[in-house]
């Protein structure tokens, strides 16, 4: 089945090739039991062969801009005449009239129902429907994991200032008793000393 982005790169194809005022566009919903290769077709075609190049690099542009999405191969796209883009879950055909008549992609697909570009539309917000009842679920459950994380966090940080603060006392009692032992040893060598002398 197609995913809710897959219906979002078909509709923004379909809006390419209209644009680059390409003719008889059409989505065919290949059936599953006979193409494992894809979901859809997009078949269009042009005038002559450059408007085919022109209609494809727009599909190419679009699709790149808006999704950051590459077609997998591009085929046939030299001579202009039947231009073939590969994006997984659709493959764009754009022909020549001549070579779209010949071919009849139509003709071959029985099984293919044909839909409207409304119709896919309404396929698109019945998937992004599906998937956000699906969504809620999982981040309810994720909620508490954070909220005892918070609670972690907080019993540990106490207990790091108390330690922090225990070791400046040490450090501090440390260097006065040592001037103290310095002093003390200059007396006893000072007696010694005077009783050499005595």
């Amino acid at each position: 089945m197609a995913t809710p982005e897959s219906y979002q790169l078909l509709l923004t194809a379909a809006a390419a090739c209209e644009d680059k005022k390409a003719e008889d566009i059409r989505i065919l919903k290949l059936d599953p039991s006979e193409s494992g290769l894809t979901d859809y077709f997009l078949i269009c075609n042009g005038t002559n062969d450059r408007q085919n190049v022109a209609i494809t690099d727009e599909i190419e542009i679009q699709l790149k801009r808006k999704f950051g999405v590459y077609p997998n191969s591009v085929e046939g796209r030299r001579n202009g005449e039947w231009v073939l883009m590969d994006y997984v879950d659709f493959i764009v055909h754009v022909f020549s009239a001549e070579k779209r008549a010949f071919y009849g992609l139509e003709r071959l697909r029985k099984s293919a129902t044909t839909i409207s570009v409304d119709t896919l539309n309404a396929e698109l917000t019945a998937a992004i429907a599906s998937t956000r009842k699906k969504t809620p679920a999982p981040a309810a459950k994720a909620a508490p994991a954070k909220k005892t994380a918070k609670k972690v966090a907080a019993k540990t940080v106490p207990a790091k200032k108390v330690v922090a603060a225990k070791k400046p006392t040490v450090k501090a009692a440390s260097k006065k008793v040592a001037p103290a032992k310095k002093v003390a040893s200059k007396k006893t060598v000072a007696k010694k000393a005077a009783k050499k002398k005595a």
